[in-house]
């Protein structure tokens, strides 16, 4: 059948003839109802935005019908003629949380038009629109009684996902997006095609809110500001402030949500300490970093910004550690130490690796903080992934071309693993007079995943190399949420479980 028109709109009683025309074209015979006008007339008067149509060349050829429920009043264990009420609709509740499809049938004349995915989509939209925890369904397996004499209801559910079976209605509603929740029995009696089964079919709205907040609400929109931080002399501490509130203040001035420091940016007050061994002169590094916490703290709170602070040494019980923290524009600030701390830190240093593998709660949703060489180690990113980040900051210290190379190509792969938008920032430039230090490599950027929603390149913004510099960008955490349910691949969501598992030695200390 050929289309010079097609048009997906609300149902009205005056398409009730070419309605009834349509379902009596799909349904001959059977136990399933045939759309009479005192049916669509009560779903119309309960739940007219629920009741769409699809029309080609103006004539309707097809339908999808919708109610809302409370869910918790049905439970996974209800029947089809529960859910209509004996065709009065009566459960439909405008102040539920579940859009149930009722129906949907194309007239057979038009189908290989592809209009049940347009009614499906709209019927998305419209559980969007309405902010609906879900659409749910149960679907009939009309090729089942062909298959019954050699398998069961759940082999054959299987066999169809795995595309080795095609069911019309259950390999149609996998395709969109549904899944499985439950095989259901006796959902139709006298549904010979499906010998009596349904799946209980779910579509979750990624963009559902539990409750409607007019302020403090997550931001979708977030700005960052990557400070790409130059190595150079100073004489006190208070140098050293004067330059992280000038980039602080800079940042905050293009109204940005996070600022992030890169690794080890406070290394020039080490010169003092030159004439130490080089365990002994970060050791005296490390008492100044309660005092820089807290002046962060202050910023963060005075200029109205979250600020990953990079890194610095810490002493904690007698042990050092490359730590940094998150002090949030609201006051509260909590820690975060690099895991996997590199051959040079462990031999030169004599440093200690931290054991918090956690993501960490903000005004803009949940973040992960990586330190440099712990990027390099997807396990660690995919945990953080899992605890449902969307930001991974990244402050690194590299000296060498190779070294930022290593940290660059791995931060990308994290993004696109993981679906989630990595920031790097590092020091660039030469410090002289304080050992192991003496040059650095970096150039800061913005990660993406990789799919329609982001640049080709998987590259959102960059600096520019070995030069100081701040790097403003904004990222779209909506986007993410699309790339999840809508992506070209679904990274996430396709791992193999059932053939390896990624999980924490010791949870509890680990996430504390």
């Amino acid at each position: 059948m050929e289309a010079n028109h097609v048009e997906i709109r609300h149902l009205t009683k005056q398409d009730m003839t070419e309605l009834r025309e349509a379902s009596e074209q799909v349904y001959q015979s059977g136990p399933l109802l045939t759309w009479t006008e005192d049916v669509v007339n009560a779903l119309l008067t309960k739940f007219p935005d629920g009741q769409i149509c699809v029309c080609v060349d103006g004539k309707v050829v097809g339908c999808a019908f919708s109610l809302i429920i409370d869910y918790s009043k049905f439970g996974d264990d209800h029947t089809y003629a529960q859910i209509i009420s004996g065709n009065s609709f009566d459960n439909h509740d405008p102040d539920g949380d579940v859009l149930y499809g009722i129906e949907v049938f194309i007239h057979p004349d038009y189908r290989g038009l592809r209009l049940a995915r347009r009614l499906y989509d709209v019927r998305k939209e419209l559980c969007e629109n309405l902010n609906l925890r879900a659409i749910m369904a149960g679907g009939r397996m009309p090729n089942y009684e062909q298959n019954a004499d050699s398998m069961t209801a759940k082999q054959y559910i299987e066999k169809v996902k795995r595309k080795e079976l095609h069911d019309p209605v259950l390999s149609f509603q996998l395709a969109n997006g549904f899944h499985v929740r439950k095989l259901l029995k006796g959902y139709i009696p006298g549904d010979v095609e499906s010998q009596e089964y349904a799946t209980l079919l779910e579509w979750l709205n990624i963009y559902y809110t539990k409750s409607v907040k007019l302020i403090n609400v997550s931001k979708a929109e977030v700005r960052l500001g990557l400070v790409q931080w130059q190595m150079r002399s100073m004489e006190s501490i208070d140098n050293l402030f004067d330059q992280m509130e000038f980039f602080v203040d800079a940042v905050s001035d293009y109204g940005s949500d996070f600022i992030l420091f890169p690794e080890l940016f406070a290394a020039p007050l080490m010169a003092h300490y030159n004439h130490l061994s080089v365990p002994e002169s970060i050791r005296q590094l490390a008492k100044y970093t309660e005092t820089i916490r807290n002046k962060f703290i202050d910023f963060a709170i005075a200029y109205n910004i979250n600020i990953i602070t990079g890194s610095m040494p810490y002493i904690m019980d007698g042990k050092l550690y490359n730590s940094g923290f998150l002090c949030r524009r609201d006051g509260t600030w909590e820690q975060y130490d690099k895991v996997h701390v590199t051959p040079a830190e462990r031999r030169n240093w004599a440093m200690t690796g931290g054991n918090k593998v956690k993501v960490f709660d903000t005004d803009c949703g949940k973040i992960g903080i990586m330190i440099c060489y712990d990027v390099e180690f997807p396990e660690y990113a995919r945990l953080l992934s899992d605890q449902g980040m969307n930001i991974l900051f990244v402050p690194f210290l590299t000296d060498t071309q190779n070294g930022y190379t290593r940290v660059r190509h791995c931060a990308m792969a994290r993004a696109i693993e993981n679906e989630c938008y990595v920031a790097i920032a590092g020091a660039v430039g030469n410090l002289a007079r304080v050992n192991n230090m003496d040059i650095q490599y970096a150039q800061s950027a913005l990660f993406t995943p990789s799919d329609f929603a982001f640049p080709t390149t998987g590259i959102k913004a960059e600096a520019t190399p070995n030069s100081e510099m701040l790097l403003i960008v904004d990222v779209d955490l909506n986007a993410l949420k699309e790339l999840h349910s809508h992506g070209s691949v679904h990274t996430m969501r396709d791992r193999r479980h059932d053939v390896y598992q990624l999980s924490l030695v010791n949870p509890t200390s680990a996430t504390k």
